[in-house]
């Protein structure tokens, strides 16, 4: 251990590294006093050098508990009610979360559907078909979600179609995300190469065939990790229903913070709420790309 130590500091920019990180410390520290913020840094400095030496998954495990930690004795620092959060934390997630999903769900099915839809039309050789799904595409990528959101809720009643606010709020979501996800799944199935088509359809196979049982199989490690993070974002983007009144976790967290002014209490769990949620979905999805990637494996 001590020569990977010793072969480690031989690369200057490990030693520039150490010293940039020692001194940042030490300046971060230095209102508690000299001796303490010289031994804070002294500390930290040589926490990286020797969590550097362990295995790799260790490294990230140790890094990111400790990131962690950190974080959560920030948020610590600032004398916040836990009895006002553990009060109304079941309403958050069983109500606020719940809606927050079931809006997502929904929405990420309906905007599949329709960048689908839209990618076949962008492909093919239809001028209408063609000419609709790109006009789609440019507007709703080309005009803000909460704009959208509004021109939905708020504008279509004028015309005489009222919707309520979550049905509203799905389709917004569904046609945003369904334009950015045409362009991800146009790119997806032209990365497959123009002679599977031709070899399945030299077997007989018909076309809806070809692409359901050839093409798709194939572009489909191609379209998980773009649509993976975008249902990540609209986990995210849900929030902006709460414009309507929807009650899910953005909406009742301003509400609930404010009835006491306790924003900051409600704010801070709605977001570890969301990164919580996030990150189970980050795992699911890299777990996704494994089984799908397996397949370009030679």
């Amino acid at each position: 251990m001590i020569n990977t130590l010793v072969s480690v500091l031989e690369y200057p920019a490990v030693r520039r590294f150490l010293l940039f990180l020692f001194f940042l410390s030490a300046l971060l520290f230095f209102d508690l006093s000299f001796q303490i913020a010289v031994g804070i840094a002294i500390g930290l400095t040589l926490n990286v050098v020797l969590v550097a030496l362990l295995p790799f998954r260790t490294q990230v495990l140790i890094f990111f508990s400790e990131l962690l930690c950190l974080f959560l004795a920030f948020f610590y620092s600032f004398d916040l009610s836990f009895s006002f959060i553990i009060e109304r934390l079941p309403l958050l997630i069983l109500t606020g979360l719940g809606y927050t999903l079931l809006i997502t769900s929904v929405s990420i099915i309906c905007a599949s559907i329709l960048a689908m839809l839209g990618a076949l039309a962008r492909l093919s050789k239809n001028g209408p078909a063609y000419s609709l799904s790109t006009f789609y595409v440019s507007f709703f990528r080309g005009t803000p979600l909460l704009l959208q959101v509004y021109l939905i809720y708020l504008g279509l009643p004028q015309m005489g179609i009222t919707l309520d606010a979550i049905p509203s709020g799905i389709i917004a979501l569904s046609l945003c995300y369904g334009a950015y996800m045409t362009e991800i799944f146009r790119s997806g199935i032209q990365s497959v190469g123009e002679g599977q088509a031709e070899a399945a359809t030299a077997l007989g196979l018909k076309k809806w065939q070809v692409m359901y049982k050839v093409i798709l199989p194939q572009a489909i490690r191609i379209i998980v990790p773009p649509t993976g993070n975008n249902f990540i974002s609209m986990l995210k983007d849900s929030s902006l229903v709460s414009a309507m009144g929807v009650m899910e976790l953005m909406y009742l967290a301003r509400t609930l913070g404010r009835s006491e002014f306790k924003h900051f209490e409600m704010l801070i769990t709605a977001a570890l709420i969301y990164w919580f949620v996030s990150f189970l979905f980050e795992l699911l999805q890299a777990r996704i790309e494994k089984y799908y990637g397996r397949y370009s494996k030679t």
